[in-house]
C-alpha cells in the first residue's frame, strides 16, 4: 500500500489490480459466501477440488506469504506470486497451469479493458474509483475525477460512417494515455464517453491537464480535416472540495461537462467568424442598434425588448461564477459577465458611456478557454451599485 505522502505510488499490471478488487471484495463477505467463492475461484485458476475451508485457508496463507515475501525483498511483491509459491508449496500445481493461467489472464484483461481503445472499461471505473477515493480519504489526500466525451461526435459518424468514428475514440484514448502520469488511470466509460482518475490532483492541477488533452487532441485530429468541429469537452470534480462520495463527484463533473458543451454551443459563431461563408451568415442576424443622436445611450429596460431580441438565442446565466471580460478601449477595462448566448453576452459595466457602440473583448468564462470577440451595444439597463447592465451582439 502506498503510504502518506507517496507523490506516485507504482502503477499495478491488470492481473495485479484485479487480484487487489478480489482482495478488498472478499473482506466484505461473510465467511461462507467468501469460501463458497474462493472454492470456484481455486478451480478455475489450478483445476483442483478444495472444500470451502480449505480454500480461505490458502487464500489467507498466500495473504500472509504476500507479506513475508515483501518484508523480505524491500519491496512490494505481487499477490499471484505468492499464490503460485503457495499452491506449488502444498503440490497443488500440475504442469499445464502454465497455459491455463494464460488462458485466465486473458479473460481477467478482458473482462478489465475496452477492446477498442484497451483502456479500463466502465465496470473497472467504479471499482477503482472507489478505491482510490478509500486511499484519498484514508490519507487525506486530493483526488481528481475529469470525465471526456467527444463534442458533436454523432455527426462524424452520420457523415463518415462508425470506422471513421472509432479511429477518432482511439485516437482520443491516445491522447489520454500519452499525458498520463504512472499513478493516473484512463477508462472508456461510454460510446463517446472517457474518465480519467487522478490521484494527488487539485483543481488547477486537473484543469491545466484537462487543457492540455483537450489541445492534443485537437492537433492530433486536425490533419483529418473532418469539417466537424469535434472536441474533446471535459469536466472536473476533485475530492473533498466539491465532494465526498462518489455518486456526488460524479453528478458534480457530469454537470461541469454539460456547461463546457453549452459554452461550446454558444461559442459557435465566435469560432465562425474566421470563415466568410458563417461571417456573413453572423452579419445578416446581427441585432440592429436603435439610432440615437451622438453620446445619448438608449435605455431599453428589459420586459420592454422586442422579443426577437429578447430572446432571440437562449442565455445561459453566469451570475455567482466568476466569468469576467476584459475590455479593450483605450484603457483595458474589467465588465462582469452576466450571461452569454448564442447571438451575444450581456456585461455589468461602470461608466457605460465610456464605451463606443462596437468594441473589442475577451471573455473568461470557467472551464471555457479565453475568447477574444467584437461586440456591439444593442441595449442598456440599471443594474445595481452605478453599475448598467450592457446587451451587446457578436459580430464580425
Amino acid at each position: 500500500m502506498p503510504q502518506a505522502g507517496d507523490p506516485n505510488p507504482p502503477r499495478l499490471s491488470t492481473e495485479e489490480a484485479f487480484l487487489e478488487l478480489l482482495t478488498d471484495t472478499l473482506e466484505t463477505l461473510e465467511r461462507p459466501a467468501r469460501g463458497q467463492f474462493l472454492q470456484r475461484f481455486f478451480k478455475s485458476i489450478a483445476h483442483v477440488d478444495l472444500s470451502e475451508t480449505q480454500s480461505i485457508d490458502f487464500w489467507e496463507q498466500a495473504l500472509a506469504r504476500k507479506r513475508e515475501l515483501s518484508e523480505n525483498v524491500g519491496k512490494k511483491v505481487a499477490l499471484q506470486a505468492a499464490l503460485v509459491d503457495v499452491l506449488a508449496s502444498a503440490n497443488l500445481l500440475r504442469l499445464p497451469i502454465l497455459m491455463e493461467y494464460e488462458q485466465l489472464r486473458k479473460l481477467q484483461i478482458n473482462a478489465a479493458t475496452d477492446p477498442l481503445t484497451g483502456l479500463y472499461n466502465r465496470r473497472f471505473f467504479h471499482d477503482y474509483f472507489e478505491k482510490e477515493l478509500n486511499r484519498a480519504i484514508r490519507y487525506s489526500h486530493r483526488l481528481a475525477l475529469v470525465v471526456f466525451d467527444l463534442h458533436r461526435f454523432k455527426e462524424v459518424n452520420d457523415r463518415y460512417g462508425h470506422p471513421q468514428g472509432d479511429i477518432l475514440l482511439q485516437m482520443a484514448a491516445t491522447t489520454l494515455q500519452k499525458s498520463m502520469r504512472t499513478s493516473d488511470y484512463a477508462f472508456r466509460i461510454g460510446g463517446d464517453e472517457f474518465a480519467l482518475l487522478l490521484p494527488q490532483s487539485d483543481t488547477e492541477q486537473a484543469a491545466a491537464l484537462s487543457r492540455r488533452l483537450r489541445a492534443a487532441y485537437a492537433d492530433m485530429i486536425e490533419p483529418l480535416r473532418l469539417g466537424v468541429p469535434l472536441a474533446l469537452d471535459y469536466g472536473l470534480a476533485v475530492y473533498p472540495d466539491d465532494g465526498e462520495e462518489q455518486e456526488i463527484l460524479i453528478r458534480v463533473a457530469d454537470e461541469r461537462l454539460y456547461q463546457l458543451k453549452s459554452g461550446a454551443r454558444l461559442s459557435g459563431p465566435l469560432a465562425a467568424a474566421s470563415t466568410r461563408t458563417q461571417a456573413a451568415t453572423a452579419e445578416k442576424k446581427e441585432v440592429p442598434i436603435p439610432a440615437r443622436p451622438a453620446g445619448e445611450t438608449p435605455q431599453i429596460p428589459s420586459a420592454e425588448r422586442p422579443a426577437a431580441e429578447r430572446r432571440r438565442y437562449e442565455r445561459v446565466s453566469l451570475a455567482g461564477t466568476r466569468a469576467y471580460a476584459l475590455v479593450a478601449q483605450g484603457v483595458e477595462r474589467t465588465a462582469r459577465v452576466l450571461d452569454l448566448g448564442y447571438g451575444g453576452v450581456a456585461l455589468e459595466i461602470p461608466r457605460p458611456e465610456e464605451l463606443e457602440e462596437a468594441f473589442h473583448a475577451v471573455l473568461h468564462v470557467p472551464i471555457l478557454p479565453p475568447v477574444r470577440v467584437s461586440l456591439r451595444r444593442v441595449y442598456q439597463g440599471v443594474e445595481s451599485m452605478g453599475a448598467s447592465r450592457i446587451g451587446c451582439s457578436f459580430v464580425t
